[in-house]
């Protein structure tokens, strides 16, 4: 009797094949094409470009090149060619360049991710490399890629938690910053003008981006669109109010600017209070508490009573920090910097200073700033604000405010100034 062969297994090769991501019938949605990627691209084009700008400025309103003490990436080098003395006109210049930094990367995180949905399929083709050409291009996708998740990702999570990278977010963000936009401006070279050319097309074009064999449509591509632009609209009305004063409680995704700061001339926010900063009450009353003055003719030390015989002067400035948040004008009065720089032999032209706050936690507890800053008029050691005394968690018995500088320099709890080349 002959015993006819076991049937063999059945080769499922190939359905095997169409449920993997690196197969080109796995991508199924009909949305994906030149049309809706190239639409998403250029949206980013313009919107990275302003983060990337704005970043830098903000990062060179800290002057890293005056003080050690500023620069939170000493091994910057050639990437530091752009820095200049930060201005003090307008005096909301701060308040405007780092409020757009921080609400614009939040209100393009659906665009961002939209993005990346609609091109997912690239990083799945096979052979993982045709060419040397090839291969340089799929490296520098994986740096923009991964350079953008970077760069939005630490960005948000230093704006909703409470200084999450203490003495590293800078050089994280600022080094990241510039791998990522070296790859973003290399990829806009070569993508925009065929960008632009999908866009005047009447009619999609098939591409690697097509799916051979597409769903049914649930929705069109630019109902898609208005999906992603919905949500960005979302996060916008839900961030921008952390820099207007009446629209505060809408700012649920800017937990720093929403904080309710009580009422009263003090009634306004703060980056971190008198009991964070490690400040003891019996170093900062009448008795104790005394500002140490050293310049080209030596030191004075004065007390807060002795600096309320000196001249008193008003400035309507706000607070603009890192984080994205800002107050509006608040009316402070105190002693000009430059009136201090004369008291210890700058009658003319006042040199930069180096501020030492009381403080025990938390960053920049001492700060420099630059000539231009401590020469203009506005620039405060403040000793009251809204007509009233500092409260403790604005810095009592004295604190520094200059225009359009950020928040952070505008220290707190001032014990030392120190004038001259630093």
């Amino acid at each position: 009797m002959v015993r006819s062969a076991a049937p063999g297994p059945v080769r499922t090769y190939g359905r095997d094949m169409a449920r993997s991501p690196f197969s080109p019938a796995f991508w199924r949605s009909p949305l994906r094409g030149p049309w809706l990627t190239s639409v998403l691209g250029l949206v980013l084009l313009g919107g990275i470009t302003v983060l990337f700008v704005t970043g830098l400025l903000s990062y060179a309103a800290y002057n890293p090149d005056l003080s050690p003490v500023n620069d939170k990436t000493p091994g910057k080098g050639l990437l530091g060619f752009y820095l200049f003395a930060w201005p003090t006109d307008p005096h909301w210049l701060y308040r405007l360049t780092q409020g757009v930094h921080v609400t614009l990367g939040i209100t393009l995180i659906p665009v961002l991710l939209a993005k990346l949905w609609s091109v997912v399929p690239k990083l799945f083709t096979l052979p993982p490399a045709r060419s040397v050409a090839h291969a340089l291009e799929r490296i520098s996708l994986l740096l923009l890629v991964g350079g953008g998740l970077f760069e939005f990702v630490t960005g948000v999570l230093n704006v909703q938690l409470d200084y999450l990278f203490p003495g590293s977010f800078y050089p994280l963000h600022f080094y990241g910053a510039w791998i990522f936009f070296a790859a973003f401006a290399a990829h806009a070279v070569l993508k925009t003008p065929a960008a632009l050319r999908n866009l005047r097309r009447l009619k999609e074009e098939r591409s690697e981006l097509t799916s051979p064999a597409p769903d049914a449509p649930t929705v069109t591509r630019r109902g898609a669109l208005g999906l992603v632009g919905g949500g960005s609209l979302l996060l916008l009305a839900t961030t921008v109010g952390q820099d207007f004063d009446g629209l505060r409680w809408t700012a649920l995704f800017a937990p720093h600017g929403r904080r309710d700061p009580g009422t009263g001339p003090g009634g306004f926010q703060i980056n971190k209070t008198a009991a964070y900063a490690g400040i003891h009450p019996a170093e900062t009353g009448e008795e104790a508490w005394r500002l140490v003055v050293t310049g080209r003719t030596g030191t004075v030390r004065l007390s807060r009573a002795e600096l309320l015989r000196l001249p008193l002067h008003s400035a309507a400035l706000p607070i603009a920090c890192v984080e994205g948040w800002s107050t509006s004008d608040q009316w402070w009065r105190g002693v000009r910097l430059r009136d201090l720089a004369a008291l210890v032999g700058y009658d003319g032209d006042p040199p930069d200073v180096f501020v030492e706050s009381l403080q025990r936690h938390g960053s920049f507890r001492r700060a420099a700033l630059r000539a231009n800053q401590v020469a203009d008029p506005r620039s405060l050691l403040a000793l009251f604000v809204n007509g009233e005394d500092l409260t403790p968690d604005h810095g009592h018995p004295a604190r520094i405010i200059v225009p359009a500088a950020p928040g952070v320099l505008n220290t707190k709890w001032v014990a030392r100034l120190t004038f001259g080349d630093l």
